[in-house]
């Protein structure tokens, strides 16, 4: 089975100016006859990395915060909404699996007005499979996003494969890597602002404990991407080519071995071919959720509801 990683930059806080890229990238992974095609964490339509970078962004009632944030609420993605169904009928016209990260905004209904960081899975017939916001924003993540759900904690069946996904820090949560290797995952979405070493550990770690492969998605964001209106710190302001996020996808194999090593600071298609006959074999030693689990030991249950 053929998989690709998209490194590239979305248009940055310009939904449509991303989803015409995006389908641009789609087409040149379906034309290297992938299978599966993944993008990263908010890649629709950027990672809230100034939060990080931009001195005064996270102050009490800074006006330049507010102005970023209503542009960042403003293209996110609405469930239903056209854009969103733009998103199965893409993979529909070639063929494709997709797994993708967006800020998702709720316009109406319970949660109005908040946005998530959420992942979306849509398979070749157009249809959304999967739905899964991120359990726990993280560190200043939280003034941006609300709190997801457990309901899309689980992997999906695929023609070849069960595949699964969670966001950046859920992988340091142990009950979630369990559940999700509960779900019986073979192929792994593992999607991060930035791959480096740290995120390289998790995502090799969560390949050898789930036996699963892992695609392991970073974003690229470049200091002249951030939005204007946000002061920069000084040692920034002079440096509009420097990477704040650099990438770093790569694609490991059950064994915890890189099949491709991480990719920084270009754009890229990062593809392998996934031999999947070798999971059985990889599991004799080591299986979490079967032989090596111990239930008479443990009692594990997901709290499988979404919010009020």
């Amino acid at each position: 089975m053929k998989v690709s990683i998209i490194q590239a930059a979305p248009v940055y806080y310009d939904l449509m100016g991303s989803l015409h890229k995006l389908e641009g990238l789609l087409a040149a992974a379906a034309a290297q006859a992938s299978e599966l095609v993944v993008f990263g964490e908010c890649w629709l339509s950027g990672y809230p990395a100034w939060l990080d970078y931009c001195p005064g962004a996270a102050l009490w009632n800074d006006s330049a915060t507010k102005e970023v944030y209503a542009q960042m609420y403003t293209n996110s993605l609405v469930l239903g909404s056209s854009a969103e169904r733009s998103l199965g009928a893409l993979c529909q016209q070639y063929g494709v699996w997709m797994v993708i990260g967006v800020n998702e905004a709720v316009e109406q209904g319970p949660g109005q007005g908040t946005l998530y960081n959420s992942l979306l899975t849509y398979g070749p017939d157009g249809e959304r499979y999967q739905h899964h916001r991120k359990l726990m924003p993280t560190y200043t993540e939280k003034l941006v996003y609300g709190l997801g759900e457990g309901d899309g904690l689980s992997s999906i069946q695929m023609p070849q494969a069960k595949l699964g996904s969670l966001i950046c820090w859920e992988h340091w949560m142990p009950l979630t890597r369990q559940v999700m290797h509960d779900s019986g995952e073979d192929l792994h979405v593992a999607v991060w602002p930035t791959v480096h070493d740290l995120h390289q550990l998790a995502s090799r770690h969560y390949a050898f404990e789930g036996k699963c492969f892992v695609l392991a998605a970073g974003q690229l964001l470049q200091v002249k991407d951030l939005p204007a209106t946000l002061q920069l710190p000084d040692e920034l302001a002079t440096q509009p080519e420097h990477y704040l996020l650099r990438g770093g996808s790569g694609i490991i194999g059950p064994d915890s071995n890189w099949l491709v090593e991480p990719v920084f600071e270009k754009e890229e298609i990062v593809s392998a071919e996934l031999d999947l006959t070798i999971l059985p074999g990889e599991r004799m030693y080591l299986d979490v959720s079967g032989h090596y689990q111990r239930p008479d030991v443990f009692d594990f249950r997901l709290k499988n509801q979404k919010n009020p």
